[in-house]
């Protein structure tokens, strides 16, 4: 028997218990099945540099990349030629990122504090080199390009490399609009083990950013120490938080965004409207059958899809704090309000004129946002994810005198009386 396109579970029974504590797992990737080969892919890299890259691409993406490494990669000419309309929606997109982004380094400045004989300070200083990684394979991603690179250039990033399998002329327009410096033209586990080490072609990078397959993340997951990297990223998904004012055709067609992204994306109802849940499964039906991507999305809602129905508003606040879901979509009457309590989530999209299409676009904020409820603790992809923090300590030598007791008591309470002496090797006289 064919599995529904969405199965629905009422708060209270056992089946919703069981469905709800199935969500909150729903981070838990296996990477230990993919381990063993991503580490014989980055060893292979580490060891073998540019010919070992080579060989990896046209193992697994059946090519041979000529030039592997592009500083001229074509990307003014690939937007002067993309249809106007195309072209148009890039330079929005470009100019509405760089703007929310630019306000966001409000706070990013550093400090400095001067007292008592003690300088103390804190730099905020942009990274050197950055690698983003944008998926190929099943769809072009120029927005990703956007939403990684351009905000690493907003942040004062110098040097941004894109990794990315044989770039597509939106994807190299992306990357001009974005400042890229470099393209490498390799995906998989073995373009990040590229950024991460370096190569004769690729030098190495300070951090990695960017969504991939599970063998991207369980790659991004191992170098992480030799490189700092923005997170493990899971499949994408929504919660559509719903009530009887909603639409079940707008309903409908924001959960269909996310489920045609990957078979394994996530699209989640909430509501407290039974009558809702049926309109909404009619209109799912309808507008699958002219989805181009039928089969992806098809397969994301009987497998991940899932319609919770619950008795009120408070519980709809407290599923969705719970569930700290990637997007969150209300479709709900005084939407701001329940936006205010909506606490866990990586983007909210507030109101029923507001689709999450228009996040991965052209609203402004970055795209990349914490999965598998990973909101909990996890933030957007921001400037912030671009610096580095330094702290600068200058002592007088008054001030020295002052404080060295403190310090001394402080280390032989420790019994480090090699750190008591470095004080009063300069104090004693």
């Amino acid at each position: 028997m064919t599995e529904p396109l969405l199965r629905v579970f009422t708060d209270g029974s056992r089946d919703f218990e069981a469905a709800l504590a199935g969500l909150v797992r729903r981070g838990d990737s296996d990477h230990s099945q993919v381990e063993p080969a991503v580490r014989q892919i980055l060893a292979a890299v580490r060891q073998g540099g540019d010919r070992a890259v080579r060989e990896l691409v046209q193992r697994f993406e059946g090519r041979s990349p000529d030039p592997l490494v592009e500083r001229d990669y074509g990307g003014e000419a690939a937007l002067a030629e993309l249809p106007p309309e195309v072209h148009e929606a890039l330079v929005l997109a470009r100019d509405r990122i760089t703007r929310y982004h630019e306000a966001q380094r409000v706070g990013l400045e550093g400090f400095e504090l001067d007292a008592e004989g003690v300088r103390l300070a804190s730099r905020v200083l942009p990274l050197g080199r950055v690698g983003v990684y944008v998926p190929g394979g099943k769809a072009r991603y120029p927005s990703s390009v956007l939403m990684s690179a351009l905000v690493a250039r907003v942040a004062g990033v110098e040097q941004i490399v894109v990794a990315t399998p044989d770039a597509s002329p939106e994807v190299r327009a992306a990357c001009h609009l974005s400042g890229v410096t470099e393209l490498l033209n390799a995906g998989g586990a073995q373009a990040i083990a590229a950024l991460a080490y370096g190569t004769e072609s690729v030098a190495r990078v300070d951090k990695i950013v960017g969504p991939g397959n599970l063998y991207v993340a369980a790659a991004k997951r191992l170098v992480f120490g030799e490189v700092d990297i923005d997170s493990i990223a899971g499949p994408s998904e929504i919660l559509v938080i719903a009530d009887h004012t909603a639409r079940g055709d707008w309903v409908a067609a924001d959960l269909l965004s996310q489920a045609e992204h990957d078979e394994a994306a996530y699209p989640i109802l909430l509501s407290t409207d039974p009558s809702l849940v049926e309109r909404v499964v009619v209109a799912l039906g309808q507008q699958l059958a002219t989805l181009p991507r039928h089969a992806i999305a098809e397969t994301s809602l009987r497998e991940r899809g899932l319609a919770l129905l619950v008795a009120d508003r408070a519980r709809l606040v407290q599923l969705a704090n719970q569930l700290a879901a990637e997007h969150v979509a209300l479709h709900v009457g005084e939407p701001r309000e329940l936006a205010g309590r909506v606490l866990r989530a990586g983007a909210v999209f507030v109101g029923p004129c507001t689709p999450e299409a228009a996040g991965d676009y052209v609203a402004g904020p970055s795209h990349v946002l914490p999965t598998g409820g990973a909101a909990r603790y996890a933030s957007p992809l921001g400037v912030y994810d671009f610096v580095s923090r330094s702290s600068v300590i200058e002592y007088s030598a008054q001030a020295l005198a002052a404080q060295g007791p403190a310090i001394e008591a402080f280390a032989r309470a420790e019994g480090l009386e090699a750190h008591a002496r470095a004080v009063s090797t300069r104090t004693s006289r």
